[in-house]
C-alpha cells in the first residue's frame, strides 16, 4: 500500500479528485484545470467515455447486476443510436458536429459520441489529469468535526493490484448512474428457472433467435430492444405499466405480428409460464428487465450526510451540494432528463468557482430549507421519491445557470429537443432518419455557435 498526503494549499488553488472520466468527469476536469486547481481523474476503464465506452464483453456480469461492484460499466448496446438530434447536446464551446469519414448521421451511432467525447478530452489537454484501469473503493472524510473538510481516497489498481490512499482537498463524484440494475420485485421471480437477464448486458439480439421473450419495461430501451428482438425471436412480449401507449409504439405493434403488448407480471411460475395482471398467460424462454438502474456511491463513507434512500440521492442542494460537506464533495451529472450536457458544465463551472473562492454557496440551514421545499413541491406534483433527479424542465437548467452567469439554453436547443421528442412518440421506428424540422436545422446550422472556430484534434 502507498499513502499518499499532501499538505493543504493555503491558497485558492486545490486538490481535487474526479471520480470517473464520463462526460460529466471530462467536463469538471477541464472546468477545474481551468481555475488552477490541481486535478486527479480516477477511471475505472481503460479509455474515456464512461457510459459511452462500448463493451462488448459481458459473459463475465451477474446477469441481474446483483453483484456490489459491478465488472461491465456500460450498460450500451451495440445498435444503440442517440435518441437526440447531435446538435443539441454539444458543449457550450465545442459542437457535436459531423466530422468527415465518421457517422455524420444526425442521430448518429453510440461510437460517435465516444469518438466526440475522446476529442474533447484531446482538444482540452485533459487526458494527462486522469489515471486509467484504476478503480476507486473508499472516499471518506479525514477530519469530519473541522470546518473545512479534507478527503481520503483509496484506489486500487485494476492490472497491478496496488493499493493507494491519497487525501484530497475536494471530490468531485462524476461516477454516473446506469449501470446498477433496478429490478421489480415480482411474485415467483427467485423460482424462475429459464434465463433471465437486466438490459445492462443486453448487447445484440442473436443470442435470443428463436426464443420468446417477455421484454419487462416499455420505456426508450424497452421499445428499443423490443423493436430489434422481433427480427429474430420467435415472439417478443412488452410487458408495460400502461397500456395506454404511444403512437409511434402502436404503429409498431400493428407492423409486427408476433410482437404483443401485455400488462404487468402477476407472476412467474416454476414451470416457465408468465402469467400478467390480465390473467392472460405465456411460457417464456427469456424475460428481459429494461427497468431503469439505482444510484449506487459504494465507495462513499459520508457518516450518513449523503445517503441514497428508493433512488434519491440526499439531501443534496440543487441535486449537487451536501449542505453539510460542500463544497469540498460534489456530485455532477445525477439530474435526468434534461440537456445533458451543458448542464454538466454548468455544474462543473459552479463547482469549480466555489472552490477556488470566487462565489460561495448559502448557508447549510438555507440549503436544507431549499431542498425540503423541493421535495415537498415534488410530492404536491405527485412525482414518486423514486423519481426526485427527473427534471424534464428546460426551466430548471436555466435557473440552475443563473447562480454563476452560465448561459441559458439557447431557443434553437430547446425547440430541437422537443421537435424530436414529438417526433419519436409519432414515429418511433423512423424518427432518427425522418423528421420535418429541417428547414428549423438549417437555420440554427448557421448559428454562431456551429461556425466558430474549434481547435482541431
Amino acid at each position: 500500500m502507498v499513502l499518499v498526503i499532501t499538505e493543504p494549499i493555503k491558497s485558492q488553488s486545490k486538490t481535487v479528485c474526479v471520480i470517473g472520466a464520463g462526460p460529466s468527469g471530462l467536463v469538471s476536469a477541464r472546468e477545474l484545470k481551468k481555475e488552477g486547481h490541481k486535478v486527479v481523474v480516477m477511471e475505472q476503464n481503460h479509455d474515456v467515455g464512461g457510459q459511452w465506452l462500448y463493451q462488448p464483453n459481458v459473459e463475465e456480469e451477474d446477469t441481474l447486476g446483483k453483484t456490489k461492484i459491478l465488472k461491465v460499466h456500460s450498460s450500451v448496446y451495440s445498435s444503440l443510436r442517440l435518441a437526440s438530434p447531435r446538435e443539441t447536446m454539444g458543449f457550450s464551446d465545442f459542437p457535436f458536429t459531423a466530422k468527415e469519414g465518421r457517422d455524420s448521421r444526425r442521430f448518429p451511432g453510440h461510437e460517435e459520441l465516444w469518438l466526440y467525447l475522446k476529442d474533447f478530452c484531446q482538444v482540452f489537454g485533459l487526458r494527462d489529469m486522469i489515471r486509467f484501469n484504476v478503480r476507486v473503493e473508499f472516499v471518506g472524510m479525514v477530519n469530519e468535526d473541522d470546518d473545512v473538510k479534507r478527503w481520503m481516497v483509496k484506489s486500487v489498481e485494476k492490472e497491478s493490484g496496488e493499493v493507494m490512499e491519497e487525501v484530497f482537498d475536494a471530490v468531485v463524484v462524476a461516477s454516473g448512474h446506469y449501470s446498477y440494475p433496478r429490478l421489480p420485485s415480482i411474485k415467483g421471480m427467485n423460482l424462475w428457472k429459464r434465463k433471465q437477464l437486466h438490459s445492462h448486458i443486453y448487447r445484440v439480439p442473436d443470442p435470443f433467435r428463436d426464443e420468446v421473450v417477455v421484454v419487462v419495461g416499455s420505456s426508450m430501451s424497452g421499445q428499443d430492444i423490443s423493436i430489434e428482438l422481433v427480427k429474430v425471436a420467435k415472439e417478443v412480449h412488452l410487458s408495460a405499466k400502461s397500456l395506454e401507449i404511444p403512437p409511434g409504439l402502436t404503429k409498431v405493434i400493428e407492423k409486427h405480428q408476433n410482437l404483443h403488448l401485455h400488462p404487468q407480471i402477476e407472476s412467474l411460475e416454476e414451470d416457465g409460464r408468465v402469467i400478467f395482471d390480465d390473467g392472460s398467460c405465456i411460457v417464456a424462454d427469456t424475460i428481459l428487465y429494461c427497468t431503469g438502474y439505482d444510484y449506487k456511491l459504494p465507495f462513499l463513507e459520508s457518516k450518513g450526510r449523503v445517503e441514497i434512500d428508493d433512488n434519491r440521492v440526499g439531501p443534496l442542494f440543487e441535486h449537487t451540494f451536501s449542505p453539510y460537506l460542500s463544497p469540498s464533495l460534489s456530485f455532477v451529472g445525477i439530474p435526468r432528463k434534461l440537456i445533458g450536457f451543458p448542464f454538466f458544465e454548468s455544474q462543473a463551472k459552479w463547482i469549480a468557482k466555489l472552490l477556488s473562492g470566487k462565489t460561495s454557496l448559502p448557508s447549510s440551514d438555507q440549503m436544507m430549507q431549499s431542498i425540503s421545499e423541493f421535495y415537498l413541491s415534488r410530492v404536491a406534483d405527485g412525482i414518486p421519491k423514486r423519481n426526485t433527479h427527473d427534471i424534464a424542465d428546460f426551466n430548471y437548467s436555466d435557473k440552475y445557470a443563473d447562480y454563476i452567469g452560465f448561459p441559458h439554453l439557447e431557443e434553437w436547443r430547446k425547440v430541437l429537443c422537443v421537435s424530436a421528442i414529438v417526433n419519436s412518440i409519432q414515429n418511433l421506428e423512423t424518427y432518427r432518419d425522418s423528421w420535418d424540422d429541417d428547414d428549423l436545422l438549417q437555420e440554427t446550422l448557421q448559428n454562431p455557435y456551429f461556425t466558430q472556430e474549434i481547435p482541431s484534434v
